[in-house]
């Protein structure tokens, strides 16, 4: 056996991220404008002192900043050539710099080396000239990790480096660098690259590996990347173990768990036909397949949000769906014509409100089973279009017959009108807090009259002396009067009343004192004991029970109650006259 074949032998296996990574401007894929950017610079000696390079991982961040490295201290195979924008392998610094040994290529990971005096030293260094290379460069990855006073020290030597020394940042997170940083950097963002250039790369890899792969399997590698070249090569090299040299695509559907994707669809859609049997026997097969219950969740409300998007916009696929496989969507788009969007409108805000219960739960399984009920009793429920249709279906004729009309001569489904007044009605289910009628009016004193009294005198009735006193600011003898009064007789200058149980004893005496304040004359107010009114609450409280008796015989409110079993009034309110009008 030769010496060649048994050093390859005794050669370390190196990850695919690694062993295919770019050496030049060439080989990256996916950023045009940076290659072609970079290449202009260093071609018309326009090399900038500070590049700063952010995009999402595995997009090439690093690797950009070791190629530019080595494109600027390119020196050639007897070194004595300038930067190129060409490969570098037959220079020997840029080997060593290909290879993490070279010492004028400084790599910092602001991570770890994110401190004060790690940046002191890294200016302490900055005066040396290069040992060997034309530059010294400095690259500092996750840059924007760096603490406020490390970036502060770097401030000045970033403004006005030395002329041998070149600084290359690179950080996902850009919004966390200081603005002081990136005013004195060239900027470069590097985008998501594409499924079909992801696909095209990994194909390549395939066929220099010897790998023989169905191209359906590495469509659902590249769409599983998610724009990231590293992630994607990860991926690739676990099916490549997986699958023995043969990559099948119901490998790489079982591997990157496309499968339980589509179980996770025909839950969703047990779920929105209400059919809670199914649905248990599939989060029952999640279960004992080891998935927590929050993930679940989650994964549902992804897969509620991808619904809802397809409905919105069915055809744009790059939009909407860029990371499924072709039969996924056909799958999703084809569950999607069969929902409503409030229908999902509903399905969302209990999976959201179902996540925050199931995290904060020492019983997530449980919670995980609760939500999936909510869903399917959610399902049974009609959407508010549907209903009002319905209920205007089976009442349009007795309804407008009340004198609920619009203009174009149809029943109006959201609001009920009696003979003696037009009133809109809430009605709110049986299931969260209940608010008797009356309730809502009797924080109010009294009902404001229709005309104001005059403080000359001018009080013919109970309600008069109510909101004279409230106009003038006594609101607690205003409410005792309206809750304790019950009226005999009031004429000119003289009260008399029976006071309801629990009256203040001083109630007669404090009304006359302030009718004395307000009106400029002596007012008699005494008790009496026969023929009384009820006050003036009571008699609120007995209309406000008509009208509801009233509206409750209404034949769109009877429909109502019966589509919503357990369901009550809880509020009447008065159309104002341009409502009438609309």
């Amino acid at each position: 056996m030769s010496d060649s074949v048994v050093s390859e032998k005794q050669k370390p296996y190196q990850v695919l991220a690694r062993k295919y990574r770019p050496t030049n401007f060439d080989e990256l894929i996916g950023q045009d404008a940076l290659v072609r950017t970079l290449k202009n610079a260093i071609e018309s000696d326009r090399i900038a002192h500070a590049y700063m390079l952010t995009g999402i991982r595995g997009t090439g961040k690093t690797t950009t900043a070791r190629i530019i490295a080595k494109a600027i201290n390119y020196t050639g195979s007897d070194g004595k050539a300038g930067p190129t924008t060409g490969p570098t392998d037959n220079c020997k610094i840029c080997q060593a710099i290909t290879e993490d040994r070279h010492p004028d290529v400084i790599e910092m990971n602001g991570a770890d080396q994110r401190g004060i005096d790690d940046i002191r030293q890294l200016i302490d260094g900055v005066r040396y000239a290069p040992s060997e290379a034309r530059y010294k460069i400095y690259i500092i990855d996750e840059v924007h990790m760096l603490t406020d006073q490390a970036f502060n020290a770097l401030l000045k030597t970033l403004e006005e480096p030395p002329a041998h020394v070149k600084f290359i940042f690179a950080t996902t997170e850009i919004r966390k660098v200081p603005v002081t940083i990136l005013s004195r950097c060239q900027r470069f963002d590097l985008r998501r690259v594409t499924v079909d250039e992801l696909a095209a790369h990994y194909k390549n890899i395939c066929a220099q590996e010897g790998i023989t792969a169905d191209d359906e399997a590495i469509s659902m590698i590249a769409r599983a990347a998610d724009g990231s070249v590293r992630d994607g090569l990860s991926i690739l090299d676990q099916a490549i173990s997986l699958s023995e040299n043969v990559l099948t695509t119901d490998t790489v559907k079982s591997m990157l768990g496309l499968n339980e994707r589509m179980q996770t669809l025909e839950l969703f859609k047990a779920l929105m036909e209400g059919n809670t049997s199914e649905a248990f026997d599939l989060a029952a097969g999640f279960y004992e397949r080891g998935q927590e219950p929050v993930a679940l969740i989650k994964d549902m409300t992804e897969i509620c949000h991808l619904l809802t998007k397809i409905k919105a916009v069915p055809k744009a696929r790059r939009t909407v769906a860029p990371n499924m496989s072709d039969e996924e969507l056909s799958a999703a788009t084809k569950l999607a014509q069969s929902l409503s969007v409030p229908s999902l409108g509903k399905a969302w805000q209990i999976l959201l409100k179902g996540t925050g219960e199931i995290v904060s739960s020492p019983q997530p399984q449980a919670v995980l089973e609760m939500i999936l009920i909510r869903l399917c009793y959610a399902s049974d429920l009609p959407d508010p279009a549907d209903l009002i249709k319905k209920l205007h279906g089976s009442s349009g004729g007795s309804a407008s017959a009340g004198g609920q009309t619009s203009g174009n001569g149809q029943g109006n489904g959201a609001t009920a009108r009696s003979s003696s007044a037009t009133a809109s009605v809430s009605v709110m289910n049986g299931h969260g807090n209940k608010t008797r009628p009356g309730t809502a009016s009797q924080s109010a004193p009294s009902e404001k009259p229709e005309t104001m009294a005059v403080a000359n005198g001018n009080l013919d009735k109970l309600e008069d002396v109510v909101a004279l006193l409230e106009s003038n600011g006594a609101m607690l003898l205003a409410s005792q009067i309206d809750q304790f009064v019950q009226l005999i007789s009031l004429r000119q200058g003289k009260i008399e009343f029976l006071p309801a149980e629990h009256a203040p004893s001083d109630l007669s005496s404090n009304l006359q004192r302030k009718l004395l304040e307000l009106t400029g004359r002596r007012w008699a107010v005494t008790i009496g004991r026969e023929n009384a009114q009820p006050t003036l609450r009571k008699q609120r409280e007995k209309r406000e029970r008509e009208e509801l008796d009233k509206i409750m015989a209404h034949p769109f409110v009877s429909e109502v109650i019966k589509v919503f079993p357990g369901a009550e009034i809880i509020d009447i309110k008065e159309k104002t006259e341009e409502e009438e009008i609309n």
